[in-house]
């Protein structure tokens, strides 16, 4: 039996077009690299840190309190960008860490955020924030997000709750620096 030869441009053709597919299958439902470009998250994440995100566990389970998320904000963001026309929505996603809770209020006042009237125990803060904000209810199916260098975030203490469709999915690991490579986010 002889093997018919194989054209080399078509054998390479499907080689790069399997690859591009997996590939968008993988970032759309799977898991997608980000990097951090502000000082919103210190001292748990540094500019220029390269971290990947999963996208699946939020299928089966709800965000968690504490944990690390990337998510498109809700339109009054515009807020923290003065120089941003109020008519153009923003596109980029934004990483902080969830405290409130959908039906929990949340409130900062005397350098504490509050649940429920309760003081949350916060050991990955910068520094402890210097504003007061609500009480508020988180609303169902939202989550009260904020920046862990509390005093220089624009976050759910600014422009609101973020909607649970907005989120892109959890922090999972830093892959860069190699020399903070880990899960400790």
């Amino acid at each position: 039996m002889s093997k018919k030869p194989t054209n080399f441009w078509v054998e390479s053709a499907s080689v790069i077009g399997l690859s591009l597919f997996f590939s968008l299958v993988i970032r759309t439902f799977i898991a997608e690299a980000r990097y951090i470009p502000s000082e919103s998250m210190l001292p748990t994440l540094e500019v220029g840190d390269r971290l990947m995100i999963e996208k699946i566990s939020y299928r089966f389970n709800p965000p968690q309190r504490g944990e690390i998320i990337v998510f498109y904000p809700p339109d009054t963001a515009t807020k923290c960008d003065p120089l941003r026309p109020q008519s153009l929505p923003i596109r980029d996603a934004y990483i902080k860490r969830i405290v409130g809770l959908p039906n929990e209020t949340v409130e900062v006042k005397e350098g504490t955020v509050y649940i429920n009237g309760e003081p949350l125990t916060e050991d990955y803060t910068k520094a402890p924030p210097n504003y007061t904000h609500g009480p508020v209810t988180v609303a169902p199916n939202s989550y009260l997000v904020l920046g862990d260098n509390r005093n220089a975030s624009c976050d759910s203490h600014i422009w609101g709750v973020v909607p649970r469709e907005n989120i892109i999915g959890r922090a999972a690991v830093r892959f860069f620096p190699f020399n903070r490579l880990g899960t400790d986010i």
